[in-house]
């Protein structure tokens, strides 16, 4: 594209920071916030390529919930047993910070529970199997046969379930807007971060269409878009898209906590203006939605509609108001993954959230505030340091 005299005039216009977080999600506003907490002299930048929430952070479903993509004992198969337990402190600390720190109102945040559903006897199997491991990691949950479950969610065809009394729920664009506001931060969205340098024995560049900006140190936080201003971060994430529905609103609140059911493949919540939100099954159409593509298909819409039909009869005639996509950053082995931007002291990265960036993005902020202002290996970091994918892991 070329410029006008006058557009190459305007956007040579620099503005100087301490830090600049590229990324104006849930994980860039909350490391913004952090930021005002430990160091309030800082003088910090949030900087968009489009709006705040505008990518996968105002796109989801608002659920809150605790552990990753993946059931408790996959964890434990995949980390060994205290990872796992550790992921799920992170991830609880994260559900407790956005409780204590933020105000309640101002992002639609209540904490009704959360239900793990069981679509198979197998499933069910295993969820049952992992409440005695759960609690031992201090996880509040029990088990709810498939009776129970069923009559809770008013639906039918599912096993049994776990009821964990801390799983949350919140509207996800309020609460990353309500964020970056707190953050005292200045806000440039519509600014396309094109490129990323150090000057010589100066302060690190980020050129963008609108002006150039300064900075001491950045926080890329741009999930699955890292690759394009850290090439080696193809590594460690790669586009997966997501597709939900929302409906018109029901005559009454049938479903009164989250449900996330057949192992993460699906997942759904009731709004409190009746309004039914679904999402999921990408697991039946992998390969198709293994894209940056921001555009809903018919297939995965159809497996939607079908799931929330056959398991809550009472959507049956609820017109579909609207249907979205938004696009993921998933991780080689479902972590999220923490670093430093190679080449750039005092820089970090964080990407992958696999899914569940609400579950982690709040704390997550606050780990990348910590290693941009000099901790050099703070609280969780070796949960996610990219360091794990330079050897075979050690499982503990």
């Amino acid at each position: 594209m070329t410029l006008s005299h006058w557009q190459a005039a305007h956007r040579h216009r620099t503005a100087t920071y301490d830090v600049v977080v590229v990324g104006g999600g849930i994980v860039g506003c909350s490391a913004a916030y952090w930021l005002s907490q430990i160091a309030s002299d800082l003088h910090v930048a949030i900087v968009d390529a489009g709006t705040l929430g505008g990518g996968a952070s105002g796109r989801n479903a608002g659920m809150v919930l605790q552990g990753t993509d993946a059931s408790y004992l996959t964890d434990v198969d995949r980390y060994g047993p205290r990872t796992a337990r550790r992921l799920w402190a992170f991830t609880r600390a994260n559900r407790d910070l956005i409780e204590t720190e933020l105000a309640a109102g101002a992002v639609d945040w209540r904490s009704p529970g959360s239900l793990t559903v069981a679509g198979s006897a197998d499933e069910d199997a295993r969820l049952q199997r992992s409440v005695p491991r759960m609690r031992a990691a201090g996880a509040p949950v029990a088990y709810l046969s498939p009776r129970e479950t069923r009559r809770r969610l008013g639906a039918r065809g599912f096993h049994g379930s776990l009821y964990v009394t801390c799983g949350g729920v919140v509207n996800p664009l309020r609460l990353v807007r309500h964020i970056a506001q707190r953050s005292g931060a200045d806000l440039r969205t519509q600014h396309h971060v094109e490129a990323l340098r150090r000057t010589s024995g100066g302060p690190l560049v980020l050129d963008t269409p609108v002006r150039r900006l300064h900075a001491r140190r950045v926080v890329l936080a741009v999930g699955p878009w890292l690759p394009e201003l850290m090439p080696a971060g193809a590594a460690y994430v790669r586009p997966v898209r997501g597709q939900m529905l929302v409906t018109e609103p029901a005559a009454e609140q049938v479903l009164p906590l989250p449900a996330y059911s057949h192992r993460g493949g699906f997942y759904v919540r009731q709004l409190a203006d009746g309004r039914v939100l679904a999402g999921g099954g990408r697991h039946e159409h992998a390969e198709a939605e293994e894209t940056a593509v921001d555009a809903t298909t018919a297939a995965v819409q159809n497996t939607v509609e079908h799931y929330l039909h056959t398991h809550f009869p009472w959507t049956h005639g609820l017109s579909v108001e609207r249907r979205w996509s938004g696009t993921m950053g998933f991780s080689p082995d479902g972590r999220p993954v923490v670093g430093p931007v190679p080449g750039l002291d005092g820089s970090f990265f964080a990407t992958g959230f696999t899914g569940h960036g609400m579950g982690y993005g709040f704390r997550m902020g606050r780990l990348l505030a910590e290693l941009t202002t000099g901790s050099e290996r703070p609280n969780g970091y070796d949960l996610f340091t990219a360091e794990r994918f330079e050897a075979e892991p050690v499982r503990r």
